[in-house]
């Protein structure tokens, strides 16, 4: 045999072991952890007292991972904020931070714990993966030091960034990513000076990882699945929940359909600051999904998902839509806010019907039809085109069937959670300027409904059969990302008093 033979035969022998150890599908787990926050104060407590809570919410993080483990996961999502909880100031939070390497520099630190300076945290994580055998995404805080010669150099001469890492099955730190689109109050931080676009493989996929906030911008979301083709996206998140379209689980599910990615999305447990809502979502359906206001436990979900998912067709958002004529409604159609945006409403006044409502570009067309018309609920059909300024600043076209509050019609788009009215089907489409609409459908009591509807290729988002529970909202929500001024300029005094 010659050496370009031997050669030939190993090169096939390399890629029949590489495809034969390549998973087409795996166990992902995400945890809604009940945070143990520290006392709140604004001094800054010693490194030993930081580490004490720290460990007491890594000793909870630790069941979560280990009862994963056993349960056959391959890999596990932790929250935003779950190893220390939130509320700090700049100096308060340092004593929480570790200075967090880059992962090329192929470390684990279970073995070699002191090789970065003192990274205690980092070590435990680095052997809850290696002693379970499970990769684990977790949220801390990195610090980075930094002088004169750079002018951005903070004041107090570091940078201090809200980071995810992730430890894979033996225990190496293989990703980090610091968080680019901070929210209000985020002061503790910096963002860095470029969106961070952060992946790796695995047997079971291509991931990327960004953070809560990010999830409404696109960068570095939109663009770890359009450029860099990842297969799941990992979501630790601190999500305070805002209704009629902003619920955690509404919108992740509805962003991992409109994405065409699998997204494991770990929420914190806070119910007195809307904080719930954790889920594994694939691109057709939710797989697990939590949402509990009532009790103070955290949650571990658990299921199946394709490494590789199937691609999801195109759809053309404003096909549909642009053949059809608006008509006229003259006065029937009000004004009505929904999280400080002016939404154009349009009530339903019949069991069944054909509705179009438009604001500026976009046209909204619903057909639907009630099980029966109830008296003592009102729903409306709403549009909206226009840069959201509060808590953000983005671009939204948004159409949306929804319940609203009270049949007082000055209520359309106050927060509601149950309804009574079932409907047998709908179809809700838009003139849309964008390809990133997401899709979102939520029942009373804040659940989803998997399999229960579909997007056709012409942009129409259709009910398959009748619903099982009672409708919320059904939205169309959609991002013109071009029409953004800048994701971190929090300018707007509302925001201030918000």
């Amino acid at each position: 045999m010659t050496m370009s033979q031997l050669l030939g035969h190993v090169a096939i022998l390399f890629f029949c072991v590489l495809k034969a150890s390549s998973l087409h599908t795996f166990t992902a787990a995400v945890y809604e952890h009940a945070v143990i926050l520290p006392n709140a104060t604004l001094i800054p407590v010693s490194h030993e007292e930081a580490l004490l809570l720290i460990n007491q919410n890594l000793d909870l993080l630790e069941g979560a991972i280990t009862s994963a483990s056993k349960q056959g996961a391959h890999i596990i999502v932790t929250p935003e904020d779950g190893i220390y909880g939130f509320n700090f100031s700049r100096e308060s939070i340092y004593p929480y931070l570790e200075d967090i390497p880059d992962p090329q520099v192929n470390w684990i630190p279970c073995n070699n714990p002191n090789r970065f300076g003192r990274t205690p945290v980092q070590e435990r994580l680095s052997c809850l993966a290696k002693d379970n055998s499970i990769y684990i995404v977790a949220n801390i805080g990195d610090k980075k030091p930094c002088n004169t010669s750079d002018p951005h150099c903070p004041p107090d001469g570091r940078y201090q960034y809200n980071t995810d890492v992730v430890f894979d099955s033996e225990g190496k730190l293989v990703a980090r990513y610091h968080k680019q689109n901070l929210f209000l109050g985020e002061d503790e931080f910096n963002a860095p000076k470029e969106p961070e676009v952060v992946t790796f493989n695995t047997t079971f996929g291509k991931f990327g990882i960004f953070t809560c906030f990010d999830i409404l911008f696109h960068d570095p979301a939109v663009t770890l699945v359009k450029d860099f083709h990842v297969d799941t996206i990992l979501f630790p998140t601190a999500w305070m929940n805002v209704l009629p379209h902003l619920s955690a689980i509404e919108f992740h599910s509805a962003w991992a359909m409109g994405m065409g990615v699998n997204f494991l999305a770990s929420n914190l447990h806070y119910p007195s600051k809307k904080m719930t809502g954790s889920g594994i979502y694939a691109p057709d359906s939710p797989r697990a999904f939590h949402y509990d206001m009532k009790t103070e436990e955290g949650k571990l979900l658990l299921s199946q998902l394709a490494s590789h998912p199937h691609p999801t067709a195109v759809v053309n958002w404003t096909s549909y839509a642009s053949g059809i004529e608006a008509p006229s409604m003259g006065n029937q159609e009000f004004k009505g806010t929904i999280f400080f945006d002016e939404f154009t409403f349009l009530e339903l006044k019949g069991v069944a019907g054909n509705y179009t409502v438009c604001q500026k570009d976009l046209c909204c067309h619903l057909s639907y039809r009630m099980s029966e018309k109830r008296s003592d609920e009102v729903y409306v059909l709403g549009a909206f085109d226009g840069l959201h300024t509060v808590e953000g600043s983005y671009y939204l076209q948004i159409c949306t069937l929804l319940k609203c509050k009270t049949t007082d019609l000055h209520t359309c788009g106050d927060s509601v959670e149950t309804a009574s009215t079932r409907f047998e089907m709908f179809s809700l489409s838009g003139t849309f300027e964008t390809q990133y609409v997401f899709p979102e459908v939520l029942l009373s009591e804040i659940q989803l409904a998997p399999g229960e509807f579909q997007v056709s290729s012409d942009g129409r988002l259709c009910s398959q059969k009748p619903l099982s529970g009672p409708i919320l909202t059904v939205t169309l929500f959609g991002r013109l990302y071009e029409k953004d001024s800048s994701p971190n300029a929090f300018s707007d005094p509302m925001a201030q008093i918000i």
